[in-house]
């Protein structure tokens, strides 16, 4: 199971979150605006990120600018 092992994984590329304006869900306990994160994996509507808990979590793209 590859999500057990993306902590450790190589990181793909670097994002920064541009706000946490969630519709549905509450996401700015997790990440915070203007901080950078290493994306993990990265699928066609999620980054796979380390957020500010310390563990991989799957995020919305619109959150994210390329750093």
């Amino acid at each position: 199971m590859i999500h057990q092992i993306w902590q450790n994984k190589e990181t793909v590329k670097k994002v920064k979150c541009v706000h946490t304006d969630a519709k549905k869900y509450i996401v700015n306990n997790a990440l915070t605006v203007g901080k950078e994160y290493e994306v993990k994996n990265e699928t066609e509507e999620f980054y796979f990120i380390i957020d500010n808990s310390g563990k991989v979590g799957g995020f919305y793209k619109e959150y994210f600018q390329e750093a």
